[in-house]
Parts: C-alpha cells; structure tokens; sequence
C-alpha cells in the first residue's frame, strides 16, 4: 500500500516587486530577465 504525502505548502522566496504595480506582484525570475506577469514590465538581468 502506498503511504500517504502529506500536502506540504509551496515556499516562495523573497523576490522583488513589480515597479509598475506595486508591492504584492512579484516578478517572475527568468534564465535572461525579471518580468511581471500581471503587467509585462520586464528588466533584464546583468550578464556577469
């Protein structure tokens, strides 16, 4: 019999806010980009 999973909640780390629409919209971290899903806004990120 399989065990039971207990559903654990998704922790979301500490990430930056959109500019354009406020605190409480956190920007989607991308592999080039940071971008707002809500919005669109999109900054690019520093190529080291």
């Amino acid at each position: 019999m399989a065990k039971d999973k207990k559903n654990k909640p998704k922790v979301y780390s500490a990430g930056k806010n959109c500019l354009k629409c406020g605190s409480g919209n956190k920007l989607a971290n991308h592999k080039d980009r940071l971008s707002c899903g809500k919005c669109g806004y999109s900054e690019s990120k520093s190529v080291k």
